[in-house]
């Protein structure tokens, strides 16, 4: 699963993550547009444990496709749309 940098479930999220209004409730604290939403909300979406979607989520942060940001005690998610677009541009190309 983690050889995978973007398998199923996680290019799901990224599309979810693009529009998160659309595809998650609302949070407590902050904003799902400008910071994100947490591994908890996914987890819900995604319908499995949240350590999973901790896992999708920081293997996705780790190749630079979402960036967090901290708020309080929670980890917020959101896709960095500049890479995103670098990466899709390296395969048009042909890498």
């Amino acid at each position: 699963m983690l050889k995978r940098p973007v398998g199923g479930q996680r290019l799901e999220i990224l599309e979810w993550l693009q529009d998160p209004v659309a595809h998650f409730p609302r949070q407590r604290h902050g904003d799902p547009v400008e910071d994100g939403v947490t591994a908890a909300a996914v987890a819900a979406k995604l319908g499995v444990r949240r350590s999973v979607a901790h896992t999708h989520l920081g293997l996705l942060a780790g190749i630079g496709m979402v960036r967090t940001k901290r708020i309080r005690w929670r980890t917020f998610y959101r896709p960095d749309e500049v890479r995103i677009a670098e990466v899709a541009r390296m395969f048009e190309k042909g890498w």
